[in-house]
């Protein structure tokens, strides 16, 4: 983070950049909760970062990447349950995870690649102050991410508008 032991950073530093997934608030299957979960947290945490920053002159970008099934190792080295006993009990659910990993690299264009976030994020950074998105979506897929993260933000910026700190959704520096 952008904050030291003297106090915040002086101005003219890129942005803060949090990369979070789409998982927050698109699509996701089944035994994902606690992952969904941690996701949903760090979004939570990286939209409060913003407000307590704002005042500084401190941009955040929030960067949602979808899943990629090419590419990375993310899917083959996801973790299997240790408790055989447990795995057994939900032996109803076996091929289940495979079919959905098979259905989303179905889904996935042949284009897509993880370097499409590193690009959007060195894009961002790039940008001149004041006209850094505050999120952009990186899904391949379409899993509603996107969708839903319309609407969200709507709703976060009219409600900040209601409670009186519209200021804090666009960083300047006062006070």
């Amino acid at each position: 983070m952008l904050v030291n032991n003297a106090g915040i950073m002086p101005p003219g530093l890129p942005p803060l950049a949090d990369t979070d997934d789409a998982t927050a608030r698109g699509g996701f299957p089944p035994f994902l909760g606690p992952y969904a979960a941690a996701k949903a947290a760090m979004d939570s945490l990286a939209i409060t970062l913003s407000y307590e920053v704002a005042r500084f002159g401190i941009e955040t970008s929030i960067v949602v990447p979808g899943a990629f099934t090419q590419g990375t190792a993310h899917f083959p080295n996801a973790g299997k349950p240790a408790d055989l006993d447990t795995a057994a009990a939900y032996s109803r659910y076996d091929g289940l995870m495979d079919q959905v990993g098979a259905r989303l690299a179905a889904l996935t264009p042949e284009h897509a690649d993880p370097q499409a976030v590193a690009d959007e994020i060195a894009r961002i950074v790039d940008l001149a102050p004041g006209t850094r998105p505050f999120r952009s979506v990186i899904d391949f897929i379409d899993d509603g991410a996107a969708a839903v993260t319309e609407v969200a933000e709507r709703v976060r910026e009219e409600f900040a508008q209601r409670i009186g700190i519209a200021d804090l959704l666009t960083p300047s520096r006062s006070g």
